[in-house]
């Protein structure tokens, strides 16, 4: 088999120009095949010839051989948004009929000859692959034949592309760590699937790349790693958790860079990782360790911070630090284990019966998951409190193009930590506020003064930590608790804000949705509306989110959920200026596209105006 197509004259003597840099690619391959060293060998390759690009992987929760998506958008602009294919890599029997017909006019289709493909619509380009005949004489066998087999999709799509074998084959080296045996035996299918390419396809489509220098210095990773990195950078030495999709990679990053970062000079490890018998468990051994004056951090998702509700409100009341990293899923429920999302922000932010609120922190790139994951300890210490890190899926899991990590820029920050000598000199109650901010002044075990001793309790308490049920005492203590967060409003990330000229309209949102809305807007101001756009990176909000609202006649708060959390969380704020907001949420479990931002911010500035 080579090439279907009705048109019989190679693009460029059409008349076509070339498009460059510029598409989005799908591939679409069974779960448990081997899939992603394909995937992530054409992604590094497009980075290693300087191309802005990113990969989302689309995957199933449960069993193998169920149908799972590779998204690989190319931007010479930098837009990383997700982007409906315009070619297809059609290596799944199950989906592949549904996979071409979703491709728009125009598109481009590289599928397995073995496959049952429908090639009858005459507005795409095929280029059919003989799998089967590229395999014959490769001596592995069982799965590893059918792992190795997906490598055949890598040498024709870098054929057609113009993707250089050397490059390939510094991809590969990268992704196995320069094991040459494995380098090798993908590398001779890339190398007959690219030399047959040249040999027997005529290529008719307009897709191609061309090196830039737009990642020259720049980074890929996760968001997951990045997260670790930040809180081992951030002097975190305990680690305890109970495996969850999307968060597990998170702990598993920290075990990995843990031997380099947090080892003695006689060579014994200086942290701990435990994987404990379930969430609940594991936040109870991150409390214990924060209240011993350890850095201790958590990994989870939805499920897990339910489990986790009732310690966490026990280290609000009782004042200890805590980190948890929520990378946010589906929910409710085990809802959609491998679909990302931003329904859990209002969950975490007042976790906890009773009167309780936590400061949340609200990454959007490995860049500020690496930043927040130090600063979150920080925070944690000095405001003596859990602190929540609310990431995704889309973020944790797949593989970001970013900038190298800055290192941390101020030293550990412990706060108000007394020593034997300042207990003597001072005094000492646990919960007393002494200099107005609602932090008290906290000891650690060990301190040899025997009036650094208190006793940590859930139960009412007086400024000195004895137990008391008189009124004065609650009310004092909790109105102590919201001069705490007042004071948090001014510790936290501050939001970032970025205007275009004569913009009347606001959009307010958080992490991930950013490369839609940033990529629309600048759809929105080639068709006339300047938007101006405030990015929230913590809870609670301050003085600058209520301006950015007051400036505008109308703000659209766009988030990743049914019910819009943040819109509410914002009336419930700023409720002077509510009127002002108007939300749209949506959750399908897929991340957005420009197009549909785009779409839904008309739709909503014209029901404003009418």
């Amino acid at each position: 088999m080579g090439v279907t197509e009705t048109l019989t004259e190679p693009a460029p003597d059409r008349g076509v120009e070339a498009v460059v840099n510029d598409f989005s690619i799908g591939i679409a391959t069974a779960n448990g095949t081997g899939s992603q060293t394909a995937n992530l060998t054409l992604l590094r390759s497009f980075f290693k010839m300087g191309i802005p690009v990113h990969g989302k992987n689309i995957f199933p929760s449960n069993i193998q051989g169920l149908p799972t998506w590779y998204n690989i958008r190319v931007s010479k602009q930098g837009y990383i948004a997700r982007r409906p294919a315009e070619l297809l890599v059609a290596f799944n029997a199950a989906t592949v009929n549904e996979d071409i017909a979703n491709l728009p006019s125009g598109g481009v289709c590289i599928f397995n000859d073995d496959l049952s493909a429908d090639t009858s619509r005459t507005d795409l380009i095929y280029y059919g692959i003989p799998v089967k005949e590229l395999l014959t004489g490769n001596p592995l066998k069982g799965k590893l034949r059918d792992y190795i087999a997906n490598m055949t999709y890598v040498g024709v799509v870098a054929w057609l592309l113009g993707v250089t074998l050397e490059t390939l084959e510094d991809s590969l080296a990268f992704h196995f760590g320069h094991r040459q045996k494995l380098v090798d035996s993908n590398m001779a299918v890339v190398r007959a699937s690219y030399e047959w390419a040249a040999a027997n396809l005529q290529k008719l489509d307009r897709f191609k790349v061309e090196p830039m220098s737009a990642t020259e210095g720049m980074i890929l990773m996760n968001g997951n790693e990045a997260g670790a990195l930040g809180s081992l950078f951030g002097g975190a030495s305990v680690a305890a958790w109970y495996p969850i999709t999307p968060s597990t990679s998170f702990i598993d990053s920290f075990r990995e860079h843990g031997p380099k970062l947090r080892t003695a000079p006689d060579g014994k490890p200086t942290y701990a990782v435990v994987q404990a018998e379930d969430e609940l468990a594991a936040i109870g051994m991150v409390i214990g360790a924060g209240w011993a004056g350890a850095r201790a951090v958590t990994a989870t998702s939805g499920p897990g911070i339910s489990l986790m509700a009732e310690y966490i409100g026990l280290a609000y009341f009782a004042e200890v630090p805590a980190v948890i990293w929520d990378v946010q899923r589906v929910g409710p429920s085990t809802g959609l284990p491998t679909r990302t999302s931003q329904g859990d922000l209002a969950f975490a932010y007042g976790l906890g019966h009773g009167d309780t609120k936590h400061p949340v922190l609200l990454p959007s790139s490995i860049e500020e998951a690496f930043e927040f994951g130090w600063k979150a300890h920080d925070l944690a210490d000095v405001l003596q409190t859990p602190i929540f890190v609310l990431s995704d899926l889309d973020l944790g899991m797949n593989n970001w193009m970013g900038e190298p990590f800055v290192y941390p820029d101020t030293p550990i920050q412990r706060g108000k930590v007394l020593s034997a000598e300042e207990v003597e000199a001072k005094g000492f109650a646990r919960y007393r506020d002494i200099d107005g901010d609602g932090i008290a002044y906290r000891t650690l075990p060990g301190n040899p003064n025997a009036m650094s001793a208190y006793f940590a309790r859930g139960t009412g308490h007086n400024d000195g930590a004895v137990y008391s049920e008189r009124p004065e005492d609650w009310t004092e203590n909790m109105d102590r608790l919201v001069r705490k967060f007042d004071t948090a409003r001014t510790l936290v990330p501050k939001p970032e804000v970025r205007t275009m000229e004569g913009a009347e309209v606001g959009i307010l949102a958080f992490g991930t949705t950013r490369y839609a809305i940033e990529e629309a807007r600048d759809r929105l101001a080639a068709e006339g509306l300047a938007t101006d756009f405030l990015r929230l990176r913590a809870l609670p909000i301050g003085a600058e989110v209520r301006d950015f609202i007051q400036a505008h006649s109308l703000v659209i708060v766009m988030e990743m959920n049914r019910d819009g959390q943040l819109f509410d969380i914002l009336k419930s704020e700023c409720h002077r200026c509510a009127t002002r907001l108007e939300s749209v949420a949506f959750l399908d479990g897929m991340p957005w596209t420009a197009a549909w931002v785009q779409e839904r911010v008309l739709a909503t500035v014209s029901e404003g105006r009418n």
